[in-house]
């Protein structure tokens, strides 16, 4: 490590404040950026803590039916909070990494990170669901923008995620057992307006949206209606764990899963 300086705000707007300082960077549960200071891949001069900002923290039933969830909100709260109202994004939250990481990692840090194989990016995107910052909105299909990339911009805190809840949804996560990571996942929902099938783990651009299958899980909801569908190789992850091709079959295989779940 190196020396830097800590701010612990504890109030949003001190946050932005403190986020004035020349070099400073968001702190939020610290799962990904700890390990990268230690690397010496970053070096911040000022880090902004979140994590004593009480007004990120928590879950909550909006009055048009969708969940909120503070972006300061630890997965392990998600897990236990959200378990009676979208119980397939609870299982989701429950399943990160090891209770370590659970009660000290943020479903805003998980998101403002967009790693390749992380779990959150799949449950917003497949629930179409809106990130709030503070200073705006934005919708999950404009916000992510490939690997470890998202629409953010410099300074830029998010402050909740708000998820339409869907009729059935589940996830569908191949470990990679060492990290806990996806391997490659899928999480499925269905909505009235259709369903919405999101894929992370697998591309090298990142989490995306398997389009095909949603059409045809549209049109009928069963793993039956995946028959013959599949995604090419060419521009998944090859790497220790798995070659493309493998990580493309993949995608069929826990796709199947997460509706046969789900239904």
């Amino acid at each position: 490590m190196y020396s830097f300086e800590i701010l612990r705000p504890t109030s949003l707007a001190d946050a932005v404040e403190a986020l004035g300082h020349e070099e400073a960077q968001i702190l939020g549960g610290g799962q990904t950026l700890i390990p990268t200071l230690k690397q010496r891949l970053a070096s911040p001069a000022v880090l902004v803590s979140l994590t004593g900002i009480a007004e990120l923290k928590g879950v909550c039933r909006e009055d048009n039916g969708d969940l909120s969830i503070g972006g300061g909100t630890t997965h392990a709260d998600v897990a236990r909070e959200a378990a009676a109202i979208y119980p397939a994004l609870a299982a989701l939250a429950g399943g990160i990494g090891d209770p370590a990481v659970r009660n000290r990692g943020t479903i805003g840090g998980s998101l403002a990170n967009n790693d390749p194989s992380a779990c959150y990016p799949a449950a917003a995107l497949a629930s179409g669901a809106t990130v709030v910052t503070n200073t705006r909105q934005i919708a999950a299909d404009d916000y992510f923008q490939g690997m470890f990339a998202t629409a953010l911009h410099d300074g830029e805190i998010v402050t909740m995620v708000r998820f339409p809840v869907p009729q059935v949804a589940a996830y569908a996560k191949f470990d990679q057992p060492a990290s806990r990571f996806a391997l490659t996942a899928v999480f499925v929902a269905k909505y009235p307006s259709g369903v919405r099938v999101a894929v992370t783990g697998a591309s090298e651009g990142g989490v995306f949206r398997w389009t095909e299958a949603e059409a045809a899980l549209s049109a009928d909801f069963t793993p039956g209606a995946l028959a013959g569908l599949s995604v090419p190789a060419e521009g998944m992850i090859s790497d220790v764990h798995g070659s493309g091709a493998y990580r493309a079959h993949l995608v069929g295989v826990m796709t199947r899963r997460a509706v046969a779940a789900a239904g």
